[in-house]
């Protein structure tokens, strides 16, 4: 059979607001999500014997905790569906680099699988569960580009400029975990709207924290800021700035050290993954 072969797009934090902590720990926050047309790719081959293989490891990441393997289980107990699969992975997004790789390979197991063993579980449900993976999973489960509050599950579709982006992406992987829990990161921003949002943009609450204890990361603020409003996207640690076209993201992005690795990308509000699902119905 021939394998379903899906995409995993990157995302970006156009901006990231932290309101307050909560009693069980997590964060209330309001961020702007935008897809890349750039990311992982998965495929995925139907096995009959209810197993899930992962043929593709990844550095430091056991195959029972990886994300990917993680979803399809979680399918599988949901359902109580006697499907199994063989899942390869093309891996091009960093870990710790805050554009998603996890969360949408995850989101685009739970999609593909959704499909593969024709489950038919629906958008909120397949949303619910990748909940229970992590924040990020249900934007990528959804598909289109939102502003979200809570810890991130209550999604507002938008529909925001459509750049390219030149991404730089340091050579270390930034824990969620520490910058989250950093004393000094700030946790009282005030809440704004939507329609703010989208017309006067905003700030990364985590980047003074990640400046500050990733160096890899602040060189690459400073470099990219001598052409380019640069941000951080998430907790980092890529960082991004904006391009009207291709070709000036192009120019910036060959004058930048090689000792940087760096990708060029268009924004997209409706992710590559969902466009290629829509292919297969």
């Amino acid at each position: 059979m021939t394998p379903l072969v899906l995409p995993a797009p990157a995302k970006l934090n156009l901006m990231l607001h932290i309101l307050g902590r909560r009693p069980d720990g997590y964060h209330e926050l309001q961020t702007l999500f935008q897809f890349l047309e750039y990311g992982d790719e998965l495929s995925f081959e139907p096995r009959g014997d209810g197993q899930i293989r992962l043929e593709t490891a990844l550095p430091g990441v056991d195959h029972d905790r990886n994300l990917i393997v993680r979803a399809a289980r979680l399918l599988q107990a949901a359902t109580g569906t006697t499907h199994g699969a063989t899942i390869r992975l093309i891996k091009r997004l960093p870990l710790g680099g805050g554009i998603g790789g996890g969360s949408s390979d995850a989101a685009t197991t739970l999609l593909g699988l959704d499909h593969l063993w024709g489950l038919d579980l629906g958008e909120d449900r397949l949303a619910a569960l990748g909940l229970e993976l992590g924040a990020d999973v249900p934007v990528f489960v959804r598909g289109r580009a939102a502003f979200a509050e809570g810890v991130g599950e209550r999604l507002t579709p938008v529909s925001p400029q459509e750049p390219w982006y030149l991404v730089a992406v340091p050579q270390v992987a930034v824990s969620t975990a520490e910058i989250f829990s950093a004393p000094e990161l700030t946790r009282d921003s005030t809440p704004i709207t939507v329609r703010s949002v989208l017309e006067q943009g905003g700030r990364n609450d985590c980047q003074p924290v990640v400046e500050q204890r990733y160096p890899e990361v602040r060189n690459a603020l400073i470099l990219l800021n001598k052409f380019v409003s640069a941000r951080l996207t998430g907790t980092g640690g890529c960082v991004f700035g904006a391009f009207p076209d291709k070709a000036e993201a192009d120019k910036v992005a060959a004058q930048l050290p090689d000792s940087l690795p760096r990708f060029v990308a268009k924004g997209s509000n409706v992710s590559s993954l969902h466009r290629t699902l829509q292919t297969l119905s």
